[in-house]
């Protein structure tokens, strides 16, 4: 049986929203990974009388194309199973070919729809990866929205041969027509700005100006988003990633009062309160400049302008670089930065993990469980994560600990083969070869385009008082952009909080 019983319960529900008939055409030879994709079809089709299946030939060997019954090719196909995170990938694929429209904003379907181009999309993914559904689900509308697109779903574990000659490793990573689009996670906006579809300012632009703007949509944003609006006063969020870098979370376990959650799961349900209230959200726009004249004067990369009264900065940060030789020339070649995402792409290889945090030693535990062997590469003389999780590390057979090491180059040829460190007291350097190295040293706060409109640490971090307010007036930091001493998930949003009431006590003094 390939779908048990809780997933068939989840699926229900959703079979619903059907609206015209849809039929699964697979290919799928016997045995193997096509014996589960021909099964999956099947359970699927027993479902809903609005489902159909049919044997077909296809590029890929299993995999089976979304179409609905009577209409032209949707471009829509899965190769290999979409189980795990993709799951949904699947579920809303199901539903958008049947005809439901997709729940993103008018706009931007009638800039997907006058793409004129041919565009055969191809992302690869692991099932394993949070950061993989995003993408998939953007070029599956985009698919069903313009017959001019296509999109195929690869699940690497499926197609290890087509993978490793494509030398795809880190995802999801995208191809547009046969070649090399991008990797990471992307939006449809993103998607479209990367294509250099042009953008529609004016309506951005026509926007009355806000009492409060949040920069941000991580859970600094949200909690600023969300005291703000409960003061009744005009509240926007302009972000580029709804979620912001806890979508890169996994298991989170000192959120008080939640026990266990996710990342994505987490981020979903702040977006979801945020949408309780009369926020107005603009997503998938970079903030580029901020200026003050008569208001606070906001642009965009787009080009794009907002202007409020004040602005909360909560655009968080990101994974530090090493800043070594061949860090930028691997990156997707050999260097990835999520165990969770990437680590199925290393499976009996030999990796380093360069960080002794605890991000670095958690990515490490989780790593030996799939890779062959395990260095694990700290700058100090000790490693800094915490007590219990350098016991376990310690535990694991396949795990080497260096300490007191400085990472020099990172090379190979066509993708990443050998790391070479030295030793802090002796200087001697030693060359480890490795066939990926997961970068985990630290977050570096994306403030950069701020420039000199507000006074920030040496490393980047806005400086605020104890209401968050930074050193112009009117604006206001919080998260982990801002000088806060630790950067944790309930203190940022503890911070977004601070940073609101900040702003809305400014205002009325103001």
């Amino acid at each position: 049986m390939a779908l048990d019983q809780e997933i068939k319960a989840q699926l229900t529900p959703y079979l619903e929203y059907i609206e015209s008939n849809v039929v699964l055409r697979v290919c799928a030879n016997s045995g193997g990974a096509s014996e589960g994709v021909l099964e999956f079809v099947r359970e699927i089709a027993e479902m809903s009388d609005k489902i159909s299946y049919e044997n077909v030939e296809m590029e890929r060997s299993p995999s089976f194309a979304v179409d609905k019954v009577g209409a032209e090719p949707s471009g829509v196909v899965f190769a290999g199973l979409p189980y795990g995170h993709e799951f949904t990938s699947f579920v809303m694929a199901l539903v958008q070919v049947s005809g439901r429209k997709p729940k993103i904003e008018d706009g931007l379907i009638a800039q997907i729809k006058n793409i004129s181009r041919t565009l055969n999309f191809t992302t690869y993914v692991s099932l394993t990866c949070h950061n993989c559904p995003e993408v998939v689900q953007a070029l599956n509308i985009m698919a069903v929205l313009n017959p001019n697109i296509s999109h195929t779903m690869v699940e690497g574990g499926s197609f290890k041969e087509e993978v490793e000659a494509k030398q795809i490793m880190s995802v999801p990573f995208v191809h547009l027509n046969g070649e090399e689009f991008g990797g990471g996670r992307m939006t449809a906006e993103q998607i479209l700005a990367k294509l250099g579809e042009s953008v529609d300012t004016s309506e951005i632009n026509s926007r009355a100006p806000y009492d409060v703007l949040v920069v941000g949509g991580g859970p600094a944003g949200a909690a600023a988003a969300i005291y703000a609006a409960r003061k009744g006063i005009r509240t926007g969020m302009l972000t580029d990633s709804l979620g912001g870098q806890v979508l890169e979370t996994m298991g989170i376990e000192n959120i008080i009062g939640t026990k266990y959650t996710e990342g994505p799961k987490f981020a979903a349900s702040l977006m979801d309160h945020v949408k309780e209230y009369p926020v107005d959200i603009i997503s998938s726009q970079r903030a580029n400049k901020l200026v003050r004249n008569e208001m606070l004067e906001l642009t965009m990369d787009s080009g794009a302008m907002l202007r409020s009264k004040t602005v909360i900065i909560a655009t968080g940060a990101r994974w530090r670089a090493i800043g070594v030789k061949g860090e930028k020339e691997f990156k997707n070649r050999g260097i990835a930065y999520c165990p969770h995402c990437d680590g199925p792409l290393f499976a009996g290889k030999d990796i380093a993990v360069i960080g002794g945090g605890n991000s670095g030693v958690e990515a490490a535990i989780d790593l030996a469980g799939i890779a062959g062997h395990v260095t694990v590469i700290e700058f100090m003389p000790e490693l800094r994560a915490d007590t219990i999780l350098q016991k376990r590390l310690r535990s694991l057979e396949n795990v080497t600990i260096v300490t007191n090491a400085q990472t020099k180059e990172i090379a190979g040829s066509s993708k990443v083969e050998s790391l070479t460190y030295a030793d802090r007291t002796t200087e001697k350097e030693v060359t480890l070869q490795v066939q990926g190295v997961f970068i985990l040293i630290g977050l570096t706060p994306n403030t950069e385009w701020l420039a000199d409109t507000v006074k920030r640490t040496k490393v980047g971090e806005i400086i605020v008082d104890k209401h968050g307010a930074s050193s112009l007036p009117g604006v206001f930091a919080a998260g982990d952009c801002s000088d806060s001493a630790y950067k944790q998930i309930v203190i940022s949003m503890g911070s977004g909080a601070t940073a609101s009431l900040g702003a809305f006590d400014y205002l009325i003094r103001n």
